[in-house]
C-alpha cells in the first residue's frame, strides 16, 4: 500500500498483520503486482520513477526512469510488460518487468489502465475524453473504442473479456466486448465498478446518491433495469469484490464506514467504522480481513475484519 507522504510502500503481513515501510521514490501515488514473478512496482508521481519491489525479499531492486508524473500502473502477468499512465502526457510507458526497457507509446491523454492477460489486451481510458484507447498483442495495435465522456471507473471481467466503464456524465454502465457495446442504467454520479467473476454480477458504486446498483451480465441493456439498488453510506467512492465469499465492499468515503453487501441476497449485511475518508480497498480473497487507504486523519491505512455473525 504506498504511503505518499512518506515515499514509501507499506507491505503488511496477512498473517501476523506487521508492517514493514519501505522506502521508495518521491510520492508514490499507485501500486501493481505481478502475480506470475510476485514483482511490485511502485508509480512515484514527483521524481518520475517506477520502484520495482521484490516480492520474496521485499526489497527495492531497481528504480526505472519513466517520464515526468507517473500516475497509474498495471502488470500483465502473462508478458512481463508493465504499462505506466501519466498526468497531463500523450503518452503512456511500456517497460519489460526482467530487462527493464522502456517504450513511450503515443496513446493520448490517460488515467487509468486494466489488462486482459488471457487476451494480451490493454486497456487505457481517459476520464474526460470520450475515447478508450485499446492496445492488442505483443507489438500493441492501437485502435480506439468509444466510452463516452466523464468515465471515471472501469473493471474487466477476464472470463469473458468484457470491459465495465462507470460513466459519470450520463449515470450509465457501458459494457465493451470486442467492437460490440452495451449500455445499461446505474444510479447517479456512478464512479466506480466492479465485478464477480464467478457470478457474473456487476456493482457500481453511485457516489451522489449513496447506493450501489446491481446488473446482472445476461440483463437486456435495452430495458434500462437494475437487478437491485442497494443503499449504502454517504459518497461510495470505491468497490471490492471478494467472489470466494461472494461479498462486497464499499467504501463509504463521507461516512468513514465500509459497507458489506451479501451477493446472494443483494442486501447490506453490515456497516464497519473504517477509519477517516476510505477511499480504496484490497481484498485478502477468503479471509475475512479488508484492507482500507485512508484519505484523511493520522493513519493512511485500515485493517478491518470483516466476520459475519
Amino acid at each position: 500500500m504506498v504511503d505518499t507522504a512518506h515515499a514509501a510502500v507499506d507491505v503488511i503481513d496477512t498473517v501476523s498483520q506487521s508492517v514493514r515501510h519501505l522506502a521508495v521514490g518521491a510520492a508514490p501515488v499507485s501500486i501493481a503486482v505481478d502475480s506470475a514473478t510476485g514483482r511490485a512496482y511502485a508509480a512515484n508521481a514527483a521524481d518520475g520513477t517506477v520502484s520495482i519491489i521484490d516480492g520474496t525479499s521485499n526489497a527495492v531492486t531497481a528504480t526505472i526512469p519513466v517520464g515526468a508524473r507517473p500516475y497509474s500502473i498495471a502488470a500483465n502477468a502473462l508478458t512481463g510488460m508493465v504499462y505506466v499512465s501519466h498526468t497531463f502526457s500523450d503518452k503512456t510507458t511500456v517497460f519489460d518487468g526482467a530487462t527493464h526497457a522502456v517504450t513511450q507509446l503515443a496513446t493520448g491523454s490517460i488515467d487509468l489502465i486494466a489488462i486482459d492477460t488471457a487476451a494480451d489486451t490493454v486497456y487505457l481510458l481517459a476520464y474526460e475524453g470520450g475515447n478508450l484507447t485499446v492496445l492488442e498483442g505483443p507489438q500493441h495495435a492501437i485502435r480506439k473504442a468509444a466510452a463516452g465522456k466523464h468515465a471515471w471507473g472501469m473493471a474487466l471481467n477476464e472470463a469473458t473479456h468484457t470491459l465495465y466503464v462507470a460513466r459519470v456524465g450520463t449515470g450509465d454502465v457501458i459494457a465493451l466486448q470486442g467492437t460490440s457495446s452495451s449500455i445499461f442504467r446505474a444510479g447517479h454520479t456512478p464512479c466506480a465498478v466492479a465485478v464477480n467473476p464467478r457470478t457474473n454480477t456487476i456493482y457500481v458504486a453511485n457516489y451522489a446518491d449513496g447506493s450501489v446498483t446491481v446488473l446482472d451480465a445476461g440483463l437486456d441493456a435495452g430495458t434500462g433495469r437494475a437487478a437491485a439498488t442497494i443503499r449504502v453510506g454517504e459518497h461510495p467512492q470505491a468497490l471490492a469484490v471478494d467472489a470466494q465469499r461472494n461479498l462486497v465492499y464499499v467504501a463509504n468515503t463521507f461516512s468513514n464506514t465500509v459497507t458489506i453487501i451479501d451477493g446472494e441476497s443483494r442486501k447490506a449485511v453490515a456497516t464497519l467504522p473504517a477509519g477517516k475518508a476510505p477511499y480504496a480497498l484490497a481484498v485478502d480473497p477468503g479471509s475475512s480481513r479488508l484492507y482500507v487507504a485512508n484519505g484523511a486523519g493520522d493513519r493512511h491505512f485500515t485493517i478491518v475484519d470483516t466476520t459475519l455473525p
